[in-house]
């Protein structure tokens, strides 16, 4: 089980925080298509990633009620390009988010500019535990400050939600 510490925001666009990147020499990774379709579960939340070609199955688990955002999660490789027609035959799927991601890293804090179909601009920081929860939340609130992302409302709810109550 793997676990991170979580933030997203809703934006107008990536400017101002793309400059800020830029300004701290913090680079573009990886651009990534990504397809996230999402099951129904008991418990937590269940998605296929079909990104640039590669496939993962992805649980996480968080309480978003929590003050801070730790949310843990267990990845799961698929080598196979149908896992979806092999999911659909069993679980019931939910919805389909569709987004652009530009990937930033720092000092193992995942940094996504997101472009999602129909709901607009995000930013979101997963910064792992790598040496302890202190740690993490140290690194995770240097990049906070850093964005300036306190004068942003914090979201607490996943595409897949915000997507679903767009849809009704």
């Amino acid at each position: 089980m793997a676990r991170n510490l979580e933030i997203k925001v809703k934006l107008d666009s990536h400017k101002s925080i793309i400059k800020i990147l830029s300004a701290n020499n913090i680079k573009l990774f990886e651009v990534l298509k990504q397809k996230d379709i999402y099951y129904k579960v008991k418990k937590g939340l269940l998605k296929l990633r079909i990104e640039n070609g590669k496939q993962t199955l992805i649980f996480y688990n968080r309480n978003e009620k929590s003050k801070k955002r730790w949310s843990d999660y267990f990845l799961l490789d698929i080598n196979s390009s149908d896992a979806n027609k092999f999911l659909d035959k069993f679980l019931e799927r939910i919805v389909e988010v569709n987004k652009i991601r530009e990937l930033y890293w720092f000092d193992n804090t995942r940094i996504h500019l997101d472009k999602v179909d129909k709901l607009g601009y995000f930013l979101e920081l997963e910064t792992r535990v790598i040496n302890g929860l202190r740690d993490a939340e140290k690194r995770f609130n240097y990049l906070v400050e850093l964005l300036e992302l306190k004068k942003y409302p914090e979201l607490r709810d996943t595409y897949r939600n915000l997507l679903i109550r767009k849809m009704k």
